[in-house]
């Protein structure tokens, strides 16, 4: 137990940041809820939540390369400040609106758009000032209590989303999620800079261009890099709408209301829950638990697809929410200590991209696939996308099967191999030497 807690007990900052989050993610789940249903409400078209998701995250494919230098860039803690800033003033806007009545459906768009804006700002920073709170000792700790955080709101934050909609509508949600920033805000102002670690920035500062081109260079040449993205881009792409999907599935495939689609979207938060703190538990990365994940996630949608009662999906659900969070933690913790201090922020800058980037897309391939064939359709092909992305990283591992079963394993990290094997990048071995986890 005490091992999970570490960072908490020993940086301020940290513990600083980790309540203000607490306290802000459970906002902006109820927003992301509450923007969902709100849009189904009004239009009662899967097309039209599927075109949410693609404002929502179009930024990321036209933003996510350049989020990624000025996190390298810039001041980490001031660059979360501002991005905060800004989110909290479009939740205001949307509270207006929707408090107003006055909201129409190109408004919605705009703001959702504006708001994946700050976001794709946001991520890389906050990520790469996790690292700086608890320097490199600490951040497969670190990195699973944020995973922990994100996912016990993602139960709180969807539940609440529920009541509220059904008692006061979807503004309610709105203007509590602006209410929420405050506490993230004040978090980062009284942090102690002078206790955060250094981090080595580039000598010189090269363009935007040259700096996007050195990140993208250093991805095709190391493997582990690669093949996690590749892997990340198809099931972000396919597999993870479950924004477009879950709504959908409550509304017209169960023809249940708000109470039953919060229900479902807590679902899943409980297992991403567990799935985060088995991962703790873990304390390394593993690729074999990556590709486990990734599996487990793909079984899971599957058997989802032809359900048709409550009980059912809620326990589905969850079981994709442990498999999508063991994936998940892994990918990032593998990224960011296999990633050179200079370039993290680019490095998680593509994961970003690779997880969001097409997600515009993958929204709208989403709606479509439920338009057509239901959301049977759509979460058989979130299935099928799971289980092949599963056999990819198994035939293409960058650390070849030995490797893969001990950092499976619980026991002490295993010593690098003599030389990279064929095909595979330098960092992997350095991978190698510590434990990694999330």
């Amino acid at each position: 137990m005490s091992r999970t807690f570490a960072s908490l007990r020993k940086h301020r900052n940290y513990r600083l940041f980790f309540v203000g989050q607490l306290v802000s993610v459970s906002g902006t789940w109820m927003q992301m809820i509450a923007l969902a249903w709100f849009v189904v409400d009004l239009t009662r078209s899967p097309i039209a939540v599927g075109i949410l998701a693609f404002c929502r995250f179009i930024p990321f494919t036209l933003f996510g390369l350049a989020a990624g230098v000025l996190a390298d860039r810039f001041d980490n803690r001031r660059l979360v400040m501002t991005t905060q800033a800004g989110a909290m003033a479009v939740s205001v806007a949307l509270a207006v609106l929707a408090l107003t009545g006055a909201a129409e459906l190109w408004h919605v768009y705009l703001l959702a758009a504006l708001g994946g804006t700050t976001t794709v700002f946001d991520a890389p920073g906050r990520h790469a000032l996790t690292f700086q709170m608890v320097g490199r000792d600490e951040l497969p700790n670190a990195v699973a209590l944020n995973a922990t955080l994100f996912n016990a709101s993602r139960i709180v934050g969807p539940a609440l989303a529920g009541v509220l909609i059904a008692a006061a509508g979807a503004g309610a949600c709105f203007l509590l999620n602006a209410v929420s920033f405050l506490a993230v805000l004040a978090a980062l102002a009284l942090m102690r800079p002078e206790e955060l670690h250094p981090v080595e920035r580039a000598g010189t500062r090269p363009t935007m261009l040259r700096a996007a081109r050195e990140g993208l260079a250093y991805a095709r040449r190391t493997r582990v890099v690669w093949v996690t993205l590749v892997i990340t881009t198809v099931l972000s792409t396919i597999g993870f709408n479950f924004n477009v999907l879950v709504p959908v599935l409550a509304r017209e495939t169960l023809d249940a209301g708000p109470q039953v689609f919060g229900g479902l979207s807590a679902s899943f938060g409980a297992g991403a829950l567990a799935g985060a703190l088995l991962s703790a538990w873990i304390g390394r990365a593993s690729w074999k638990a990556l590709l486990a994940g990734t599996a487990g996630f793909g079984i899971s949608v599957l058997v989802l697809a032809p359900m048709t009662t409550v009980a059912a999906a809620a326990g589905l659900l969850f079981a994709a929410g442990v498999c999508f969070i063991l994936w998940n933690s892994n990918t990032q913790s593998i990224l960011q200590l296999t990633a050179p201090d200079h370039l993290r922020g680019r490095v998680l800058s593509l994961f970003l991209l690779a997880f969001a980037g097409l997600a515009p897309l993958g929204g709208l391939l989403a709606g479509w696939l439920a338009h057509v064939g239901g959301t049977q359709l759509a979460f058989s092909a979130a299935g099928a996308a799971g289980l092949a992305m599963a056999a990819l990283g198994w035939w293409k591992s960058p650390y070849g099967p030995i490797t893969l079963a001990t950092a499976g394993s619980g026991s002490a990290p295993a010593q690098p191999s003599p030389g990279p094997a064929a095909g595979s990048s330098q960092a992997a071995p350095a991978l190698r030497q510590r434990p990694v986890g999330r």
